[in-house]
C-alpha cells in the first residue's frame, strides 16, 4: 500500500449548487434527475424516487452535474455518506444537491474501491476529522480539505480485485433484500385474502366469502364479517407485557448480565430494512426477566416523527435470535409484548402493520418534552379487531412460518456479510489481494 494526498488523484471536484438554485418549482415530471441522500446509497440509484429539472436548468449548474463513475459525497446532514454513480445507471447524467460534492478521479483510483475504502472505519474516521462541531453537521471547508486528505491505497490492481470481490457481496445482499420483500408481500397477501376479504379457503377447498359463506353484520366494526368470527380488543391476546431497561455500557457492580439491547432504530433493522445495530449492554441479574423469547414482540412506544407515527413493530422469531450471542432486551423508548397462543403470532403482526400502513396510530398518540409517545394502554384495550377461529389461524401459522424461516436465513447472511463489506475493510481487501 501507499499514502498519497488525494490531490494528486483528483481530476474534478465540485460542490453542489445553492439552495436557492434548486427550488421545489422547477421540478417537472422528467428530465435531468436531481440526487439526494435517499437515492443514492451503496452503488445502487433508486432510479423512482426522483425529482427533476429540466435541461436548460441543469446546464446552468454547471459542475454541479454528475455523471456515471463519480463520487458523491455529503457534506452537510447526514455526514459520511459517500455513493457512487453505477456504470450502468438509467441516465447518463445528474445534478447533485446542494449538500454534496461530487468528485471525477484519475486513472490511478478506482472509484468503486475508493467508495467502500470511505465507508470503512479507515475511510469514515479520514473523512470526519474536518467535521465542523459547531451548529449543523458540516464538513469544513468540504472540497479543500478532501484533496489534502492523506490516504493509504493499494496499486491499482489489488483496487480492481477488492472493488470486484465487494461488489459481489454486495449483489448477494440486494439479492437477498429482493427475496425477503417477495417472501412479505405473499404474506401480506395471504393474510388480506384471508382476513381481510375472508376468501380463506372453506372445507371444500372454495374461497369462502366469494363463494357464498355465512357472513354476519357486526355492530361494533360496523361490517359484515364471517358467522362464528370474534370481536376483541388486542388485551385479549395479550399474556404480558415487559418494559425496557438500558443498563450500563460496561460490568460494574451488580451489572453484570450482557444483553443486547433493541431500539426503536433498530426495529426496521430486525425487519430486514437496514442495520441492527443494538448496542451490548449490562443489566441487573435481577433483571434478566426481561430478557426477551422467540415469538416475543418489540412496539417503539416513544419517537417517531411528523411524518412516521409511534408504534412500529417487529416479531422475535428462533432465528432472529442466531443472530445474536446473547440475551435481548428491548430499550426503554420500547415495549416487549408476550401473546396467550403462539399460534396468533403472524396474524397479530400482520393486522398490527396493517393498521399501522393505514396511519391507525397518529390517534393514539401524545407528547412529553417534545417527544412523541404511543398511548399504547389506551390503544390496546380500546381499539376492536377481529378474532378469527384458532383453526383457521393455525392453517395460517404453518404456512407463513416457513415463510419467515426463510425470510430470517437471509437476514443472518445479510449481517454476517455487511461486516465484510463495509466494517471490515482491510481484512476484505487482504483477502481479495491474495485471490
Amino acid at each position: 500500500m501507499m499514502e498519497i494526498k488525494l490531490k494528486n488523484l483528483i481530476e474534478e471536484i465540485s460542490m453542489g449548487p445553492f439552495g436557492s438554485d434548486i427550488k421545489v418549482d422547477n421540478f417537472i415530471d422528467i428530465g435531468i434527475p436531481v440526487l439526494n441522500g435517499s437515492n443514492l446509497t451503496n452503488h445502487k440509484l433508486v432510479e423512482d424516487s426522483f425529482n427533476y429539472i429540466s435541461e436548460e436548468k441543469a446546464n446552468s449548474l454547471g459542475k454541479a452535474n454528475a455523471k456515471r463513475g463519480d463520487i458523491v459525497i455529503t457534506h452537510r446532514g447526514t455526514l459520511g455518506q459517500v455513493s457512487f454513480i453505477p456504470h450502468n445507471s438509467k441516465y447518463d447524467r445528474y445534478v447533485i444537491s446542494q449538500s454534496q460534492f461530487r468528485v471525477r478521479f484519475n486513472e490511478n483510483l478506482d472509484p468503486i474501491y475508493f467508495s467502500y475504502l470511505m465507508k470503512s472505519k479507515y475511510g469514515q474516521s479520514k473523512l470526519l476529522s474536518f467535521k465542523n462541531h459547531v451548529g449543523v453537521p458540516a464538513l469544513a471547508q468540504a472540497t479543500t480539505n478532501f484533496k489534502n486528505l492523506e490516504i493509504k491505497i493499494h496499486d491499482k490492481i489489488i483496487q480492481k480485485k477488492i472493488a470486484s470481490t465487494l461488489s459481489l457481496l454486495d449483489d448477494k445482499i440486494e439479492l437477498n433484500n429482493q427475496i425477503n420483500d417477495n417472501l412479505e408481500s405473499m404474506a401480506k397477501t395471504l393474510y388480506d385474502y384471508w382476513f381481510v376479504q375472508f376468501d380463506f379457503l372453506n372445507e371444500n377447498g372454495k374461497p369462502y366469502k366469494s363463494s357464498g359463506g355465512k357472513m354476519i353484520w357486526n355492530e361494533i366494526l360496523k361490517r359484515e364479517i364471517p358467522e362464528g368470527w370474534k370481536v376483541t380488543v388486542f388485551n385479549d391476546w395479550i399474556e404480558k407485557t415487559k418494559t425496557g431497561d438500558w443498563g450500563k455500557d460496561k460490568i460494574g457492580g451488580n451489572y453484570t448480565e450482557k444483553v443486547y439491547c433493541i431500539r426503536g432504530a433498530d426495529i426496521n433493522g430486525l425487519n430486514g430494512k437496514g442495520e441492527v445495530k443494538a448496542p451490548q449492554r449490562y443489566i441487573l441479574k435481577n433483571n434478566i426477566s426481561k430478557a426477551l423469547k422467540p415469538d416475543d414482540f418489540i412496539v417503539e412506544i416513544s419517537g417517531g416523527s411528523p411524518t412516521q407515527s409511534t408504534g412500529r413493530i417487529a416479531l422475535l422469531t428462533e432465528s432472529t435470535f442466531e443472530r445474536f450471542d446473547s440475551n435481548i432486551i428491548c430499550s426503554n423508548f420500547c415495549k416487549a409484548i408476550s401473546l396467550k397462543e403462539n399460534e396468533f403470532s403472524f396474524n397479530f403482526l400482520q393486522e398490527w402493520q396493517r393498521l399501522y400502513d393505514a396511519n391507525v396510530f397518529f390517534g393514539y398518540e401524545g407528547k412529553t418534552s417534545g417527544i412523541k409517545n404511543f398511548l399504547f394502554e389506551s390503544f390496546m384495550e380500546s381499539y376492536f379487531v377481529i378474532k378469527p377461529p384458532k383453526v383457521l389461524v393455525e392453517r395460517f401459522y404453518n404456512q407463513i412460518k416457513n415463510i419467515e424461516s426463510k425470510k430470517q436465513s437471509n437476514l443472518k447472511q445479510n449481517q454476517q456479510l455487511i461486516p465484510t463489506t463495509r466494517l471490515a475493510f482491510t481484512n476484505a481487501d487482504e483477502r481479495a489481494g491474495k485471490s
